[in-house]
């Protein structure tokens, strides 16, 4: 086969260190907008993105060009470095240290893609850890509690 052929969804997911609720109204399409052009730098087109004041879900499509860890070092590395040049309100910023990223199938996208534009709705009844924690259920990710917080 002379060339490889890739198609890779992942839908990412991380939160705020500790789950501190410095997200606001004010920061997130900015924070978004900067996210997603850290992607679309590395060749990993951004679907959907969207969450709440303590973490963000993101559907992208994954380079074949690039590591899904190196992907998320890159993202969360930059944003946040960013996210301290936006105001003193931001100046003690920082991402967990772990993530949750889980295969799409291609007839699955526009199921993620909602699931993340109502995020606001959805944690109206779920914290962050709860969902978290459906999530790893629902693919059968085996973890220790204990291991999954920071």
């Amino acid at each position: 086969m002379p060339q490889s052929l890739v198609q890779n969804y992942i839908h990412i997911t991380f939160s705020t260190k500790g789950r501190v609720n410095t997200i606001d109204k004010n920061i997130q399409p900015k924070l978004y907008s900067y996210i997603i052009g850290i992607c679309k730098n590395l060749e990993c087109n951004v679907i959907e993105i969207g969450g709440v004041e303590d973490h963000i879900h993101m559907l992208c499509r994954l380079s074949k060009k690039i590591a899904l860890m190196k992907l998320l070092e890159e993202v969360k590395k930059n944003s946040s470095k960013w996210i301290k040049t936006q105001g003193v309100q931001y100046a003690n910023f920082y991402w967990q240290i772990g993530y949750g990223a889980f295969s799409v199938s291609g007839r699955n996208l526009n199921i993620v893609e909602k699931y993340i534009q109502r995020q606001e709705e959805h944690h109206r009844k779920m914290t962050f850890k709860e969902e978290y924690r459906e999530t790893l259920v629902k693919h059968e990710v085996a973890f220790d509690e204990k291991y999954v917080w920071d």
